[in-house]
């Protein structure tokens, strides 16, 4: 898996091992089907603080397309952490529904001819 670190914050930048570590410790099930990944960090407040350290993660999939998600925090590793929680969840959502078949579909065509 190829992942792509950007931060224009330098503490933000300091996070670059850990979060390429999260990341493929999250994606480890899906790495097959989540060849890229971009994560990018931005503090939107600056130095005035509270709510504003923002984590956008970007994952190119064979099956969902670009996946991009976002999330506010207080710190970074938070930010980092739900914007992965979320990826997950959508990427294995579209997994399930790509290989669900539609219940009934079959025998309505099969009485339809």
């Amino acid at each position: 898996m190829q992942i792509i670190f950007e931060s224009r914050d330098a503490d933000g930048a300091r996070m670059r091992d850990l979060s390429e570590t999260r990341v493929r410790f999250a994606l480890r099930r899906l790495v097959a089907l989540v060849p890229h990944a971009k994560v990018q960090f931005s503090d939107v407040n600056g130095p005035r603080g509270g709510v504003d350290k923002r984590c956008q993660l970007e994952l190119k999939t064979e099956l969902a397309g670009t996946v991009v998600i976002a999330s506010l925090a207080r710190d970074w590793r938070t930010a980092l952490d739900r914007s992965l929680a979320r990826a997950t969840r959508v990427v294995t959502r579209s997994l399930q529904r790509a290989q669900k078949p539609v219940r009934g579909r079959s025998t309505k065509l099969a009485l339809d001819s």
